[in-house]
Order: structure tokens, then C-alpha cells, then sequence
């Protein structure tokens, strides 16, 4: 069950592990429009939810479901370990890296470190 937390007066919406998986725009707009009604300014999404393709850059459906998050302004975490798919790929590695830089998408390993982000003000 996806639960609206406040974190450094911050509202998260926080998604549960188990559920649908989000391989398109479709799957990202229903986040999107749950984030919005609880009045969440983020959405943190389990590593787990996201499909196989969305860690293949080739295949354009990470950008499509980030570009839905940015154009809806709800900002988006990937939580957990991607470890093994920025491994496999240099291009993934680096656009992780340019994504945690900014302010509207973030690829996080856990809790703790979404604590620290909103904490600095990033948010």
C-alpha cells in the first residue's frame, strides 16, 4: 500500500514494493496522479516495480516515464539497488549520475539517503 509521508516537511509519497509494474507513460501517469491527489511533491518507487526496459536506455522508456514525471511536476525516486544494471552499462551509469544531480529525478539505494537529500534542501 503506497503511504503519504512527510519527510523534512516534505510530502512523499511512498510505493509500495508489491504492485503493477510501470513499463510505460501509462503505468507513470497513475503514480503521478496518486502522488498529486495526496498532495505529494515526490514519488518513491521500489526499484522493483520498474520494467527490465526501463534500465535499457535504448529503448527510450526510462525517458518517457521521467519526461511524464517532469512535465506533471512530481518529482521521482528509483529506491534500491541498481547496481547490477548500471554494471552492465556505462550510458546508464552516467545518466544516474546527471539524474541525482539535478532536482527532479533521483536514483537512491535507500531511505536514509532520500533523508539526506531532502534534508540539504534539494528538493
Amino acid at each position: 500500500m503506497d503511504t503519504l509521508q512527510t519527510i523534512n516537511d516534505v510530502p512523499v509519497l511512498m510505493c509500495a514494493a508489491e504492485g503493477g509494474t510501470i513499463a510505460g507513460e501509462r503505468e507513470a501517469l497513475d503514480f503521478i496522479g496518486n502522488a498529486s491527489y495526496q498532495g505529494a511533491e515526490w514519488a518513491v518507487i521500489p526499484v522493483e516495480r520498474f520494467d527490465e526496459a526501463f534500465f535499457r536506455l535504448s529503448t527510450r522508456v526510462a525517458g518517457e516515464i521521467i519526461q511524464k514525471f517532469v512535465q506533471y511536476r512530481v518529482g521521482i525516486v528509483v529506491l534500491g539497488d541498481i547496481s547490477r544494471h548500471t554494471a552492465a552499462s556505462p550510458a546508464l551509469r552516467d545518466f544516474v549520475r546527471e539524474c541525482n544531480r539535478g532536482r527532479q529525478t533521483w536514483f537512491l539505494a535507500g531511505t536514509e539517503e532520500l533523508r539526506e537529500r531532502l534534508t540539504r534542501g534539494s528538493a
